[in-house]
């Protein structure tokens, strides 16, 4: 009878804790103080590099702000007060900087109150910014005169951004195209008081598809018409006096691009037969050609609906794809096509082909250039001379060829692993040309790369000057080994050799640098301060140790500030990471960790927990590697735990921790890494998941960089699920979500369902929905309730 009674209060007390009614917390003092911090402003660099904008955003999101109306259709999220996505980032302030004066503008008069601006662009010619600013009314296009600093309202608050961007501006300068509501759009409808006049039925034809799984798609004729009440527009023209003129009228536009010349205009449009299977776009699409009138000139192109996918990820839709301008002519149309059907698995010569099409745009297009790879970019730079790239996903290569346009010649510049970062040959610059367009700077046959110089020793940014002629390379510029890291922000003027840098160390925020690369000399831009002061003496090194089959790893360990070399205290060790893909042992073994980066705390990592005392791995390399015809992920458990324990080994024989006190952690991919480590191993006191997916039968048709479906091969799926082995779960394990994850595959059922399996088995497991959030974190209450529920997790399991 005692045990009865005893038996009954465990059970009442365990029911008790199941489910706790918490409010927003927020975490210790010493984790607060990096958190609530003032983000500081990003930069922005106009065309003719005259101009530095800052524009300054709150740190966070509020729930109130994430709690706003919202429509989730055809695979967005959009806000039907401000008719832009609910994810846009708002900025309340913005200041103006002369580049070469010391000069910074604050004050601008006409500026909106309580303003939300987004969509900065400079005009091209750099006389002018646009920027749009949103209310409960809507959204609104303001300009400021950057000679004078007045700003001007053009249109009331009526734009579009559902699609596209709202506005943009015309090649002269002298206004905007924008995408405004329909006057006679109606009303939206809600779904709860729809009275269905029948099923919703889907059908297949037969053919066999690859098609992942989606959030937020439309689901009923009244999601149809709600989407076509949002994502409708009128396209219209607006001069800098405010006139309005029409352009076209209404359609869900999806694209608009200028011709270089400014004399006509590509312009994409969505059409019916819409989908409940895939987001919008998969949906039919046309695209059309008009002259700055408005008048038709042709339609170049129909797109079908693409329910049906080939299998693998260097497969594509068939027909012509990825229209643009060619940038370095007036008005040249160029566009590929597939030679393969779009079917990586078939066997062809060549896979794609580059083609353009001049006016009056109809007929064949001439052909510019076969690729034997999928294409994968194209850079114009005149009539001599372009550089177009192709890749191949399953063997990671990446190719790029010197093309000539006219001809047709070629000759191959780089063929490399695309993960090879320390052979990474950089960019080429752009510049600017006479019709306001960017292409390749050449001068006399000669261009230049910039790239970043990630090596074995540090970083070291470079500027390489290449002859398209003769293939040969010749190093004009290269950071020089300093305490600072400098990074190359662009080449201001490849004449004079001036380049705008950053600079920046662990504890010094980064701030830019006027530098001429042949003389040296420099010249300070910005000031900005380290809003982190607490973490200034924190010790921060790069560590590199080896996997037990000798892959070479990396990570970046934080030690809390006044540790004691000598006396070497034991402490708690917090990893985390996020498990990549490979295809060779020698990519795989590369980092870009670097010591002189700037220490940025932010939720996405345990870096605060510095501060309190434990130690700190981020960003510990987790390299999933598969050699020749092997899948990384054939042996993804085993390589995950043999990463895992070296790492730990690798601080461990340092002497600073208890490897009896280690944690670890990551976000999506490397929540689903976290569960496998604590059910596969027992190297760990405690883990914490965040935003992951746990059963891959709910992602049938591939995953993360995983191309076989689950009827390819059904063990691994089994396998690679931590929800099958949930029964082997006995370690701590802090599970959070966001209660409305969009990211594909990791809804929020998966913690869900997780959870509900953990639990029933008896796991020690705590689950946490963060309402309103997506797959990243945005809302200032969430986050700091976020890190004080991982401070107490982290307190209980392995400080006590």
């Amino acid at each position: 009878m005692k045990k009865l009674f005893y038996g009954l209060l465990l059970l009442t007390s365990l029911q008790t804790q199941a489910q706790e009614n918490i409010t927003f917390q927020k975490p210790s003092t010493e984790i607060l103080a990096l958190a609530d911090y003032v983000r500081p402003p990003q930069l922005k660099i106009s065309g003719d590099k005259n101009w530095m904008l800052f524009t300054f955003r709150p740190t966070y999101k509020s729930l109130a702000e994430l709690g706003q109306e919202e429509m989730k259709l055809a695979g967005l999220r959009i806000n039907p007060k401000t008719y832009m996505e609910s994810s846009t980032l708002f900025y309340d302030k913005i200041t103006l900087k002369k580049i070469d004066q010391n000069l910074e503008y604050t004050d601008f008069a006409g500026m909106p109150e309580n303003a939300a601006l987004s969509n900065f662009v400079f005009s091209p010619d750099n006389k002018y910014l646009a920027f749009s600013n949103s209310n409960d009314s809507g959204t609104a296009l303001f300009v400021v005169d950057l000679a004078t600093r007045n700003v001007k309202q053009l249109t009331n608050y009526n734009l579009n951004g559902t699609m596209t961007a709202p506005f943009q501006w015309l090649r002269n300068s002298s206004g905007l195209m924008i995408t405004s509501l329909p006057q006679d759009r109606p009303a939206l409808l809600d779904p709860s008081k729809d009275l269905p006049q029948g099923p919703v039925v889907s059908t297949s034809d037969g053919k066999v598809s690859q098609l992942r799984t989606y959030q937020d798609l439309l689901k009923s004729p009244l999601d149809e018409t709600n989407f076509e009440t949002l994502a409708q527009s009128n396209l219209q023209l607006v001069d800098l006096n405010g006139k309005i003129s029409s352009f076209k009228d209404k359609a869900i536009y999806t694209g608009i691009s200028f011709s270089p010349s400014g004399e006509y205009v590509m312009v994409s449009t969505i059409t019916k037969p819409y989908s409940y299977v895939v987001p919008l776009s998969y949906f039919p699409q046309k695209v059309h050609i008009y002259d700055r009138t408005g008048k038709e000139i042709t339609l170049v192109n129909e797109t079908p609906l693409t329910e049906v996918m080939p299998k693998g990820f260097s497969s594509t839709r068939s027909g012509k794809r990825a229209w643009h301008w060619r940038s370095d002519q007036p008005a040249t149309l160029a566009y590929v096509e597939a030679l393969d059907g779009g079917d990586a698995n078939k066997e062809a010569e060549f896979r794609d082909a580059l083609y353009t099409l001049s006016y009056p745009f109809k007929g064949a297009g001439k052909l510019i250039f076969k690729t034997k790879d999928r294409y994968a970019g194209v850079v114009w730079g005149n009539e001599k001379y372009a550089l177009v790239h192709s890749q191949w996903y399953d063997t990671r290569n990446r190719k790029t060829f010197v093309v000539n346009p006219s001809t047709g010649e070629s000759k191959l510049l780089h063929d490399r692993n695309s993960q090879d970062v320390y052979n990474d040959p950089g960019d080429v610059y752009t510049e600017r040309n006479s019709l306001g367009t960017y292409s390749m700077y050449i001068d006399k046959d000669k261009v230049l790369f910039v790239g970043k110089g990630f090596t074995k020793d540090g970083e070291f940014p470079f500027v390489d000057e290449l002859n398209l002629q003769s293939l040969k390379k010749k190093r004009m510029y290269t950071a020089a080994a300093s305490a600072l890291q400098e990074r190359i922000t662009q080449i201001v003027n490849p004449k004079t050799g001036d380049l705008l840098i950053s600079l920046q160390s662990a504890s010094i925020y980064p701030n830019y640098y006027m530098k001429n690369m042949k003389s040296g000399k420099q010249t300070t831009l910005t000031a900005l301060e380290n809003p982190f002061k607490s973490l200034e003496k924190v010790h921060k090194e790069i560590l590199n140790y080896k996997r037990n089959d000798g892959v070479e790893l990396s990570g970046t360990l934080y030690l809390p500030a006044g540790y004691d070399f000598n006396k070497k205290e034991k402490l708690p060790l917090l990893m985390w990471a996020y498990p990549r893909e490979y295809k060779d042992k020698h990519t795989a073994g590369q980092h870009t960790a670097n010591p002189k980066e700037f220490t940025f705390p932010s939720y996405g990592s345990f870096i605060y927990w510095v501060s309190k005392g434990y130690a700190v791995l981020d960003n510990a390399a987790f390299p999933i590697v598969g050699e020749g015809t092997k899948e990384p992920n054939d042996t993804f458990i085993e390589q995950l735990v043999a990463n895992a324990e070296a790492a730990i080994d690798a601080v461990d024989q340092l002497g600073y921790i208890d490897r009896k006190k280690v944690a670890v952690g990551g976000h999506s991919y490397g929540a689903f890494m976290t569960a496998h480590l604590l059910s596969n191993s027992k190297l760990f006191a405690a883990g914490i998941a965040r935003s992951g997916a746990y059963n891959r039968t709910l992602t049938p048709f591939g995953f993360q960089s995983e191309q076989r479906n689950f009827w390819d091969d059904p063990a691994l799926y089994m396998t690679m699920s931590p929800f099958v082995s949930a029964d082997r779960m006995k370690t701590p394990l802090l599970l959070i979500h966001g209660g409305a994850d969009n990211n594909p595959g990791t809804f929020t059922l998966q913690t869900e369902r997780y959870f509900q399996a953990l639990k029933n088995l008896g796991a020690p497991v705590r689950m946490v929905i963060l309402p309103r959030e997506a797959h990243g974190y945005v809302a200032k209450e969430n986050i700091f309730h976020l890190l004080w529920e991982q401070d107490q997790f982290l307190q209980k399991y392995l400080k006590n």
